[in-house]
């Protein structure tokens, strides 16, 4: 049998989550639900952020970036995905299905470093408290998210291509609601060995260093924060890294579970919820996480309220 080369495949058929109608039914009003709340949440996020002069701080100004990578790997999946499940066409372009990979990936693998460079942010704050100004400055907080850009932006580029390279002559179906790699990698003919193991690669370092980074700066703050007397310095501490620790833990736990596995160990079904989860839910549970459990953006939120209905009141 001749080998079809991608390039010949005019689209894929996007399978995952199929069920019953009212299933489906169920399942398109859930995620919409989830994604006018990742939206407004997010959006209002950055907005908050944006408008108080106060929250004008190294951590506010990753948090705000944060919302948008929240906001920016959401648009790129569910909107597709309600797609999919509100009509029996749920057909993908090869050019837009790999779009939505290469964008999927940029995203989420920026995601892994913003979170490392908040987990610094903390370090610096309760751990070097009298030169945070100096070391966390404006110049650095750039060079950091446009290293995490680019550096990702060349990871997702690669992959990316590689995968739209091979063959794929067993079938266009992807047992999958979005264009991932392990399932792509599922349907393709060719000897993908090459390509998973660029993907572990990329993906792996991306997750160990930022892991590493994450990881090594709470110890130290878990030590410092042992090291203070009173109990109530130790809570103030404690609660300016608790929100984002847990949206580490949450975070990097399902995207371990999803990467770091061999493509013979991609279970349709156990993959998906926890694909659901970080594509889907995680982004509507960031702005709840870090707004609910955070006194300075509740303040900031009463703070806008006040003034604009104050400026009602003179109007």
């Amino acid at each position: 049998m001749s080998r079809r080369n991608s390039t010949s495949v005019p689209g894929f058929i996007l399978m995952g989550l199929m069920g019953s109608a009212e299933t489906q039914l169920v399942l398109s009003v859930l995620f919409l639900l989830i994604y006018l709340i990742t939206v407004l949440g997010n959006s209002g996020m950055i907005l908050i952020i944006r408008l108080d002069p106060q929250l004008h701080t190294p951590m506010y100004f990753f948090l705000t970036h944060l919302s948008f990578l929240d906001l920016s790997y959401s648009n790129v999946i569910t909107p597709k995905t309600l797609q999919n499940l509100l009509t029996s066409t749920k057909s993908i372009s090869f050019l837009g299905c790999f779009t939505q990979m290469f964008f999927f990936i940029v995203f989420v693998a920026t995601k892994c470093y913003l979170l490392a460079s908040m987990a610094y942010d903390r370090y610096v704050a309760i751990c070097n408290p009298l030169h945070y100004p100096v070391i966390m400055s404006t110049r650095l907080c750039h060079t950091l998210l446009n290293g995490s850009y680019l550096i990702c932006f060349t990871e997702s580029t690669v992959i990316t291509v590689y995968i739209s390279s091979l063959d794929f002559c067993k079938s266009n179906v992807i047992q999958h609601f979005f264009c991932d790699s392990s399932p792509i990698l599922a349907l393709s003919c060719s000897d993908t060995s090459e390509v998973e193991l660029i993907i572990f690669i990329t993906a792996g370092s991306t997750l160990l260093l930022s892991l590493i980074t994450v990881s090594g700066s709470y110890l130290s703050i878990l030590s410092t924060i042992l090291k203070i007397n009173s109990t109530a310095g130790k809570k103030k501490a404690f609660s300016t890294c608790a929100s984002h620790l847990l949206g580490v833990t949450i975070f990097y736990s399902t995207m371990i579970f999803t990467y770091l596995k061999p493509k013979t160990s991609y279970s349709l079904g156990r993959d998906q919820v926890a694909s659901v989860f970080y594509t889907i839910v995680i982004p509507m549970l960031n702005p709840l996480i870090y707004s609910l459990r955070n006194k300075d953006v509740k303040n900031a939120i009463l703070r806008f309220l006040q003034n604009r209905d104050a400026s009602r009141q003179l109007k």
